[in-house]
């Protein structure tokens, strides 16, 4: 194990936990990922060969037009982004009753929030929009397009709720045990120590894992497609029908899930940093008071 230190002073933080490679391990590493990079480039040319009468230009040429983004690919993403936003918030507001459910001391609450949580992780969100949707469709409770949105915030929303449950309570779980002793002393109910002292820390810790998930949600409003709802994959399919060019109206969709969940992804690790650099200059601030 190598660890590096600072100007003689105290240990750093950072550790290498394995055997720094010596040269020839180096000089092989080096090979095999020139190696790997030369393949998946063969692999790529080889792809684009074969499908090069899908990408022609002429199937690119519809994306010139201005109507194929008004009638197509910006109505579809604002039914994407909406399905998402609305299953986020719903899904928080879930996760957070279940969560708080599981750690309740009644073990009435916290063995049905239990069971909730597992049964909407084991149930694949697919079926969850289905028979959402289906049963939207047969009482005639929804019809059409707020059918087919609401089946996909119905499964998004309990599968997504039941993962942020599981993020509060490991959050919880995760704080030192001082803090809910620290509660309880200044005459706090278990209760008001989970609500008021927990949480609030629990929820600060988690965020960035919370954003992340944003981009599961924003992922899988595109299996909505199945249910007839008009995001981005679905009315892709139909630029696509009407021009014959499947690959590249699908190559776009693509494209634009990457850019936004990159940004999702980048948004995530600009938090995940900042809340470090404020946790360390607390910590800082605690330790210039407790040794001025």
């Amino acid at each position: 194990m190598v660890v590096q230190e600072g100007g003689g002073a105290a240990m750093s933080a950072q550790a290498v936990l394995f055997d720094l490679p010596g040269p020839k391990a180096r000089a092989r590493y080096r090979i095999i990922t020139v190696v790997a990079a030369l393949v998946l480039l063969g692999i790529g040319a080889g792809a684009i060969y074969l499908l090069r009468n899908e990408l022609a230009p002429r199937m690119w040429q519809p994306y010139a037009n201005p109507t194929t983004w008004t009638a197509y690919i910006l109505p579809g993403l604002q039914s994407t982004l909406v399905a998402a936003l609305i299953s986020v918030v719903t899904a928080m507001v879930v996760g957070l009753l279940l969560g708080v459910g599981r750690l309740t001391h009644s073990r009435i609450v916290a063995g049905v929030s239990g069971a909730l949580v597992e049964f909407f992780r084991a149930v694949p969100v697919l079926l969850m929009m289905i028979f959402a949707y289906s049963v939207f469709i047969t009482t005639g409770t929804l019809r059409g397009q707020a059918a087919s949105l609401a089946g996909v915030v119905v499964g998004l929303t309990l599968y997504n709720g039941a993962v942020i449950a599981e993020l509060v309570r490991s959050g919880v779980h995760a704080l030192p045990r001082g803090q809910t002793e620290a509660g309880l002393a200044i005459g706090l109910t278990p209760g008001q120590t989970l609500r008021a002292i927990l949480l609030p820390q629990a929820i600060r810790a988690m965020l960035p894992a919370l954003v992340s998930q944003l981009i599961v949600v924003l992922k899988d409003t595109a299996l909505g497609y199945m249910i007839i709802y008009a995001e981005l994959l679905q009315r892709s399919q139909n630029l696509a029908a009407n021009y014959g060019n499947i690959i590249v109206a699908f190559l776009v969709a693509a494209l634009i899930f990457i850019v936004i969940n990159w940004a999702l992804a980048v948004l995530a690790h600009k938090l995940e940093a900042w809340m470090s650099t404020r946790q360390a200059g607390h910590v800082l601030h605690l330790n210039e008071d407790i040794n001025p």
